[in-house]
């Protein structure tokens, strides 16, 4: 098993950056593809961005294109979302997910049948 915990977090106005972390525990000595997704109040979780073990290959969605940069500690199950140019839209609890290497495709991070999820952190983002 596999352990995911969120951080970084908060309250933030329009405008401004927050960055989430991820860490794992539990079977870490296995590689993981890792990524984010994020669920807004009445709305279903949606995918926000992916990135591959080896760091190489990224994914994004398109509302977060160009603001939100996800990155990795190389060679460790860590993983990270800079946010820049946050709107209220944006506001949401964001979950972190790990996957089995071999699978990374766009259509399964998009899917959200991943195999590790974090509990979550809350972002709120006020205009």
């Amino acid at each position: 098993q596999v352990q995911l915990v969120e951080s970084g977090g908060g309250l933030v106005q329009a405008g401004g950056s927050l960055r989430l972390s991820c860490a794992t525990s539990g079977r870490t000595f296995r590689p993981y593809d890792m990524g984010w997704s994020r669920q807004a109040p009445g709305k279903e979780r949606e995918f926000v961005a992916a990135i591959s073990w080896s760091g190489d290959f990224t994914y994004y969605a398109d509302s977060v294109k160009g603001r939100f940069t996800i990155s990795r500690d190389g060679g460790k199950n860590t993983v990270y979302l800079q946010m820049n140019t946050l709107k209220p839209e944006d506001t949401a609890v964001y979950y972190c997910a790990a996957d089995n290497v071999g699978r990374f495709r766009r259509s399964r991070w998009d899917s959200q049948y991943l195999d590790y999820w974090g509990q979550g952190t809350q972002v709120t983002v006020s205009s």
